[in-house]
């Protein structure tokens, strides 16, 4: 569009402090931080105010505690720096764990679920879906699976949106989308 605004809570994002906006979302990328503390703590960034109880129940909905019922410490044990001591999946789990009980109202998901194997991304893609109900979810992703769901899908190609609708209604009316579906349908 050439023109328009975005809002948030029908306030203009223009209008609202940085600080007072970051708030408002919970990011998930591909390349989120871990630090070099218990992957308790590293969940518990999403909101230091949260009791340890929301915690493990975040870990829990984002099967953290999967694979920390292993480790010796459980959640108590160290991520390592930048999270050297878990796998890219584990890593991307925490970050889910974060957002998670961060519970904000703007849920960001960049390429969130990349890393997972096919099991748990279905698992926690249905966590993800159940938890951004409520909530303006925008998912960036190249896993059609991680998008069928959404109200609305933009197809993106050489940086412009070139196609936007449900994932039936591109089925039906789409070229793009429905070419990479069924590409990977093969």
């Amino acid at each position: 569009p050439a023109s328009g605004e975005i809002c948030v809570g029908g306030e203009p994002v223009s209008d609202i402090q940085l600080e007072a906006l970051r708030q408002q979302m919970a990011i998930v990328s591909q390349e989120s931080a871990l630090f070099d503390e218990s992957i308790e703590d590293n969940i518990w960034l999403g909101d230091l105010n949260r009791p340890e109880e929301s915690v493990r129940e975040s870990a829990r909905m984002a099967m953290v505690t999967d694979f920390t019922e292993d480790l010796t410490f459980g959640l108590k044990s160290l991520a390592g720096p930048r999270g050297t001591n878990l796998s890219g999946g584990q890593r991307q789990r925490v970050i889910i764990a974060r957002a998670l009980l961060r519970d904000a109202p703007i849920l960001l998901l960049d390429e969130a679920t990349s890393a997972l194997d096919t099991q748990t991304e279905v698992k926690i893609q249905t966590v993800l879906n159940e938890f951004a109900h409520a909530k303006t979810a925008i998912v960036i992703a190249h896993r059609l699976s991680t998008v069928m769901n959404a109200d609305v899908i933009h197809v993106v190609k050489d940086g412009a949106v070139v196609e936007s609708g449900t994932h039936d209604e591109l089925m039906r009316n789409g070229t793009h989308y429905r070419e990479l579906y069924q590409a990977l349908e093969k």
